[in-house]
């Protein structure tokens, strides 16, 4: 077989309804839009739009806040953690800091820091040093003979 012998199977690309191209057709002249009103016409955006009623999405009240300034943490899983030092990505007899995650490739960027989290299993005896972690990946880390320091001032929240 070559490529241009490649084809898809019989009947599974319907050849695309081709409106507006005269009465024989069964699709001309208005081409199945009706007549009239703005659903005939180009450019139409009816998303929400309930014909002069307020809108539901402006009806129902709003919750809620974003903070502006929230920091944005770039999430490690001990899981995954364990998974690059057993593939050798991550040294762990080396203190293992922020920049050794990103050079591993298991973090794309440091974002506000990265805060590690305990879901997964995790054996790995290292030191850890991070600029964030919850309580249970910290005592999962001890847990495994190591250490996980939190360090700089952005600390967890």
């Amino acid at each position: 077989m070559k490529l241009n012998e490649l084809s898809p199977a019989a009947g599974s690309t319907p050849s695309k309804k081709r409106v507006g191209r005269g009465p024989g057709s069964g699709k001309g002249k208005t081409a199945g839009r009706g007549i009239k009103g703005q659903k005939s016409r180009s450019g139409v955006a009816l998303n929400g739009y309930e014909g002069g009623q307020m809108p539901l999405y402006m009806r129902l009240p709003k919750r809620g806040f974003n903070k502006p300034n929230r920091k944005s943490w770039a999430v490690v899983n001990l899981g995954i953690l364990q998974k690059f030092i057993d593939n050798g990505k991550i040294d762990a007899g080396a203190p293992i800091t922020e920049d050794v995650l990103v050079a591993s490739g298991l973090v794309r960027r440091k974002l506000d820091g990265v805060r590690v989290l305990a879901k997964g299993e995790f054996s790995a005896k290292v030191d850890l040093q991070v600029s964030g972690a919850s309580k249970s990946a910290v005592e999962a880390v001890e847990k495994a003979g190591g250490s996980l320091a939190v360090t700089s001032a952005k600390s967890a929240e």
